[in-house]
Formats: structure tokens, sequence, C-alpha cells
């Protein structure tokens, strides 16, 4: 076992770590952060992503030791107390979530590709999400909240 220390959400988080644990487990048995999707554990639907230093990653592909020291975002970090963040308000503005299981995983990629400023435009954009995989095909809306924001509106 290893000591591991990290922050998620802003909170410092203290645990100990098996060498073979991946982040993905470590966040959603262990430290009970929901909205953290597990589904494929092989990195093809990115239901799992997270925010590590502010960039998308698949937890399922991350080991919990690589967390040493980083700052791990979920969807719960993104809101401020009970005020949603913009991306989270357009998701809701435009039925982005119809089942739900998707949604964290494209409210922090869509998060990114706001804050980053990686896309110039919305086809830019859209293929920021390509390795996200939605059950209920509701890309339409999330594309909408998306674009919502990219434009201004």
């Amino acid at each position: 076992m290893k000591k591991l220390s990290f922050n998620v959400n802003g909170i410092r988080r203290n645990t100990l770590t098996k060498d073979n644990e991946l982040l993905l487990d470590l966040l959603r048995e262990r430290l009970g952060v929901k909205s953290v999707k597990a589904a494929c554990w092989r990195g093809e639907c990115g239901l799992c992503t997270v925010l590590f230093d502010g960039k998308p990653v698949k937890s399922c592909l991350v080991l919990a030791v690589e967390a040493e020291g980083r700052e791990i975002t979920t969807a719960e970090g993104l809101a401020e107390g009970e005020r949603l963040s913009d991306i989270q308000d357009a998701f809701v503005k435009y039925g982005a979530s119809q089942c739900g299981f998707c949604t964290p995983a494209f409210v922090l990629t869509c998060h990114y590709i706001i804050e980053s400023g990686k896309a110039k435009t919305e086809k830019e954009a859209l293929e920021l999400l390509n390795g996200l995989i939605c059950r209920c095909g509701t890309y339409n809306q999330i594309r909408e909240a998306l674009a919502s924001l990219l434009s201004g509106k």
C-alpha cells in the first residue's frame, strides 16, 4: 500500500492505494464520487472521464498512484455551492441529459473545451467530444448546449 495525497474538487484527500488500483475505482468505490461512471473499463466509452489537472482523462486508464499531488475535478466540482456552472445550466436548458448516465463526462469535457479555448468552431469542439458515448442519443442536445456557450448566447 502507498500513501496518496491529492485534491478532489478542491478538497485534500489522503488515502492508501495499491499499485494497481484504478483512479476510477478509488474515486467511485472508496471516495464515493458517484458521478464518475464505470462502464467499459477499457477507455472506449469515456463515461469515467474526470479532469486531471484541468485536462479530461478516462479514469479507467489512470492508476490511482498517478494522482499523487494532483487536482481531480468531477462534475460536482464545477458548481459553486448551489449555483451550477454555465455548462451545467446549458445542459439543463437544452435537455442534454436524458438518462444522465453520460452527462458528467460530457459536462466535464464541454467545460474543458470552453475553458481551454482549444476549439474555435463548433466542428472543432465536436471533434474533441469524440470518444464519449451517449446511450440515449442526446448528441444533438449536447451539441446545442455546447454551441450556445461557444457562440456566447
